[in-house]
C-alpha cells in the first residue's frame, strides 16, 4: 500500500484531506504540530480524527514557534481580534512561514518512511489571506523538497504535494467531506479555546459561511 503523510491540524480542511487520501487507498501517516498555539483543542481534535479514520500512525511534533511569536496565535501580547470575512489584508493570525515549516517536516517524515505523497488542506479561494495557501507556494515547496531529498534528487522517487482544495471553496470541501464520511463533529476550527467555538474569530466566521453555503449542519456546534 502506498504511504501518504497528511498534515492534520484538527480542522475541517485537514480532516477532509485525510479522508480523501484514505479514499485513494493510501496508508495514512497523520502529522500534527504543537507549535505554541493558544490552546490544545485542535490537537485533541486531530487525535480523534486520525483514530476514527484508521490512520496507521499519528505523530505530534513540538516546534514551539511561540519562541519568537509574530502572530496572535503564538504571542499572547498580540490581541486575537474578531474576524472579518471581507477583509483584504493579512490578519494577525498569520503565523510566519508556518506551512513552509510544516511541509519541510512532512518531507523529512515522508523520506524516512518511503512515502512519495504529502497531503495538505490549503485553499487560496476561501481562506484568511495567508500567503502560504497559494498554488505558487505549493509548487515552489514541492520543487525545493525534491531538490533537497535523496528520494527526489538521486533516486528518481519524487515527492508530490497534494493540495486538492487549493482551488476549491470550503463549502465544496464540506460537500466532499460529507460524501467521504468525515465526522465534522470531531473537528475544531476556532482560534480560541474553550468548550464551544467562539463564533466571532476569522476561522469561525469562514466555517459558518461555508457550512451555510454547503447546506450542511455543523455538528461541532
Amino acid at each position: 500500500m502506498k504511504k501518504a503523510v497528511v498534515l492534520l491540524s484538527g480542522g475541517l480542511d485537514s480532516a477532509v484531506a485525510l479522508y480523501l487520501a484514505k479514499s485513494q487507498n493510501f496508508e495514512l501517516h497523520a502529522l500534527s504540530f504543537d507549535y505554541g498555539q493558544r490552546h490544545s483543542r485542535e490537537l485533541d481534535a486531530a487525535k480523534a480524527i486520525a483514530k476514527k479514520a484508521g490512520a496507521k500512525e499519528h505523530q505530534v511534533v513540538t516546534l514551539k514557534l511561540d519562541k519568537w511569536g509574530g502572530s496572535s496565535l503564538t504571542d499572547s501580547a498580540i490581541e486575537l481580534e474578531d474576524g472579518d470575512v471581507n477583509r483584504d489584508d493579512i490578519p494577525v493570525t498569520y503565523v510566519p512561514a508556518r506551512n513552509m515549516v510544516f511541509l519541510s517536516v512532512a518531507a523529512s517524515l515522508a523520506e524516512a518512511i518511503g512515502a512519495q505523497d504529502i497531503f495538505i488542506g490549503v485553499s487560496e479561494v476561501d481562506y484568511s489571506g495567508y500567503v502560504d495557501c497559494r498554488q505558487e507556494f505549493i509548487d515552489s515547496m514541492e520543487k525545493a523538497i525534491n531538490m533537497g531529498t535523496v528520494m527526489g534528487a538521486e533516486k528518481n522517487q519524487p515527492i508530490k504535494i497534494h493540495a486538492p482544495f487549493v482551488d476549491k471553496t470550503k463549502a465544496q470541501e464540506i460537500q466532499l467531506g460529507e460524501e467521504l464520511g468525515v465526522d465534522f463533529g470531531l473537528t475544531w476550527s476556532c482560534y480560541r479555546g474553550g468548550e464551544k467555538p467562539c463564533g466571532t474569530c476569522d476561522s469561525c466566521l469562514l466555517r459558518a459561511k461555508a457550512f451555510a453555503e454547503a447546506g450542511v449542519v455543523d455538528t461541532a456546534l
